[in-house]
């Protein structure tokens, strides 16, 4: 896709980041990643990012990544798939590369590894890898990559392929000088951990989309917040925060990693077979994940969402 048509897809619907397939050794399983990606698919999701931060980006080889989104691709339908990039700016060049050539349709840049660089150095890093591809760039806003509206607004006037601004900060001020400054000119992504928390402020602020977690194992209650959010269906927002998102924050805040953790735990309560999580993050106790069915079961008897927890679609496991 062209650049302007994927921030143009982007802008319309909600994002979701489907968590990567390990068998037990820690190898890629892409037959049961595919088949959770095709699911994924079948909703009415705008993009998907394909080995992102839910899908242990940081724990992927450079040809892993590759591997991972050309599977994506495969099984994704006209689903468009955004890479996940990242680390010193030859890496992140390097990865662009490998996803460009396994068909990736955007990109997705994650902060730099380990170092904070000043504003100079953060335009110089995602100005070389916006200059290394003719993919759309979305932009990471967090931790060590963290741009002002003045660098968003040079690299926006020399990258005509970077196109989105996507915000892990939470800073609604931060995020409301950015929006102003540069209008339209970019789309706007929110991705805290857990973004239904904060949906509701960083709306206000021009963040009008976000990256859902929970859709890789609750889709469609994930669509139904989206769609009462921008439906001003504050009831239905606060109902579902109440019951659902704020439980869920608390097993999620249980242990750092938790935010990636507890969501391939739900993908595999819902019948796939996503297998562990590379370290340094570790999985969810069995006590929890007891925990976290619970939580998707009183969903499902809520009538917030119809999914099957032995979906047809989903690899037994």
């Amino acid at each position: 896709m062209k650049p302007e048509d994927i921030k143009t897809r982007i802008s319309s619907g909600l994002l979701s980041f489907p968590v990567t397939h390990f068998n037990v050794d820690g190898s890629l399983n892409l037959e049961s990643y595919q088949a959770h990606v095709q699911w994924l698919s079948g909703f009415d999701a705008a993009a998907l990012f394909a080995a992102g931060g839910t899908g242990e980006f940081f724990s992927l080889l450079p040809e892993e990544v590759g591997k991972v989104v050309k599977a994506a691709k495969e099984a994704a339908g006209d689903v468009p798939i955004i890479s996940g990039c990242g680390y010193g700016t030859e890496m992140a060049k390097d990865f662009a590369a490998r996803a460009e050539l396994a068909g990736a349709d955007g990109l997705l840049l994650l902060p730099n590894y380990l170092v904070q660089g000043p504003q100079e150095g953060l335009y110089n890093h995602i100005r070389s890898v916006c200059r290394a591809t003719e993919l759309g760039v979305i932009v990471y806003n967090r931790d060590n990559a963290v741009v002002d509206a003045d660098t968003l607004m040079r690299l926006a006037d020399e990258c005509p392929n970077l196109v989105g601004f996507k915000d892990g900060t939470g800073k609604v001020d931060h995020v409301r000088h950015i929006t102003a400054t540069l209008g339209d000119r970019l789309c706007y992504v929110g991705g805290m951990p857990t973004h239904e928390l904060y949906a509701e402020a960083l709306y206000g602020a021009g963040v009008t989309t976000y990256s859902s977690a929970v859709f890789n194992f609750v889709p469609e209650l994930a669509l139904r917040f989206f769609n009462a959010l921008r439906g001003n269906d504050r009831d239905t927002v606060q109902q579902i925060l109440k019951d659902f998102f704020f439980p869920f924050a608390d097993l999620r805040d249980r242990r750092p990693g938790y935010a990636v953790s507890a969501i391939k735990a739900g993908v595999g309560i819902v019948g796939f077979t996503p297998g562990p999580v590379r370290p340094p993050l570790s999985d969810l106790t069995p006590e929890e994940v007891r925990m976290l069915r619970e939580l998707v079961e009183r969903a499902q008897a809520a009538g917030w969402a119809t999914w099957n927890i032995n979906h047809p679609a989903a690899v037994n496991g």
